[in-house]
């Protein structure tokens, strides 16, 4: 049924699979390293698929951030969405700028770049600089999965 899948080049798989909202970087780069890339091919690889989406969303949430929640069909979830990073980004709330980096530099679970997005537009970060923390607060959390996905950290 997926056989597609299988010819599609690998980078490419990297790179998709980095710009997903749930996997991100954390499911991207243990799918690279196991095509056998190397660790430097799969985190720039990683790091470009994580970061293809940011702009765009933060643009985009940036103008129709209230509007969502009134979206039928949507406005359910991305309310939901909303208040569980509202919920998670304390930090970002607190620290801004500084905040948002570590906020994704996290590699857990609902503190990715995605979620970023929206922390910095609940925030109301400019959109460069809330660019610019999520970039590097990605660029951190792909060499922390990196480390642990060549066994230098050990996760508990």
């Amino acid at each position: 049924m997926f056989e597609w899948i299988q010819s599609l080049p690998k980078e490419f798989l990297v790179v998709f699979t980095a710009a997903l909202p749930v996997l991100e970087l954390r499911g991207a780069i243990p799918l690279g390293v196991s095509f056998g890339f190397s660790l430097g091919k799969v985190y720039f690889l990683s790091l470009l698929g994580n970061l293809l989406p940011v702009l765009p969303l933060l643009v985009f949430f940036k103008y129709f951030f209230h509007k969502l929640e009134k979206v039928s069909f949507i406005g359910k979830f991305f309310s939901w969405w909303f208040r569980r990073v509202e919920n998670k980004s304390k930090i970002v709330q607190r620290w801004g700028f500084w905040g948002l980096i570590i906020f994704v530099a996290i590699p857990l679970p609902v503190t990715g770049a995605w979620t970023g997005t929206v922390a910095a537009t609940m925030c109301e970060l400019k959109i460069r600089k809330g660019f610019l923390a999520i970039l590097l607060g990605v660029a951190l959390a792909g060499i922390i999965v990196s480390l642990a996905v060549k066994g230098v950290l050990s996760l508990y």
